[in-house]
């Protein structure tokens, strides 16, 4: 198992907004988009969090339209 990377406030409210926003898009569960971000794939750790201060100043059509090519270019969507 990855260790963690530790979170502000912020950017776990972001994380959640993330996941969330990708489990309606794609029509599973929050669980299942957590799985492919943090388990399959580095995503959270490596660009979400990283990154969250960039990020939400996009829309959320963006952000969703963004982490969906990730996560096909990192296999974890087809």
């Amino acid at each position: 198992m990855r260790k963690r990377t530790p979170m502000t406030w912020e950017q776990l409210f972001f994380s959640v907004i993330c996941i969330e926003a990708l489990s309606d898009e794609l029509n599973t569960t929050g669980d299942e988009i957590y799985k492919m971000l943090a388990e399959k794939s580095d995503i959270l750790d490596a660009y979400i969090v990283p990154f969250h201060d960039v990020l939400h100043t996009q829309g959320l059509k963006y952000i969703v339209s963004e982490l969906i090519d990730l996560m096909k270019e990192r296999g974890v969507e087809q």
